[in-house]
């Protein structure tokens, strides 16, 4: 189907290449394929990766305000944390002025991987083969997207 067709009111809206939830899909997949073999020597899966950027930002933070900020429920952070925290990149533990609620911190160890990430962008970059503007055009658009899901 070309992109004509898609303005064709007689076009099948049911077809998949018109679909955005499909195209976000396949494309989240494939792009994460790429990730797997650069966040390997980190030891780091994708997750992973995306909670230790939230905290390499800002550390410590509470599980609430993490799992917010990467849109992910507390019975899949609670996982990711613990694997994390086994790895000995972070740290979980109970905050004194709130007994409910839990703080997760970096540890040394934890900092110290984030001088071996910054160059993770750049392989990815590289990898995907697409001029660096047009990705964060792309990014800033699913930004949106997802703002409007909100």
């Amino acid at each position: 189907m070309s992109k004509t067709d898609l303005a064709d009111p007689l076009a099948d809206p049911l077809a998949l290449d018109r679909q955005v939830c499909f195209a976000l899909a396949a494309t989240s997949r494939s792009v994460i394929a790429l990730y797997r073999p650069v966040l390997e020597p980190l030891g780091l899966t994708h997750p992973q990766y995306l909670v230790m950027l939230a905290l390499w930002e800002r550390s410590p933070l509470r599980v609430r305000d993490l799992g917010d900020e990467l849109f992910l429920e507390p019975a899949t952070l609670s996982p990711l944390l613990k694997r994390l925290e086994s790895a000995g990149l972070l740290t979980r533990e109970r905050n004194p002025g709130d007994e409910r609620s839990l703080d997760v911190a970096l540890t040394p160890a934890g900092h110290a991987l984030r001088e071996k990430a910054l160059a993770v962008p750049g392989q990815i970059v590289e990898r995907l083969g697409v001029p660096l503007a047009q990705l964060e055009r792309v990014r800033d658009e699913l930004t949106a997207l997802l703002a409007a899901t909100r």
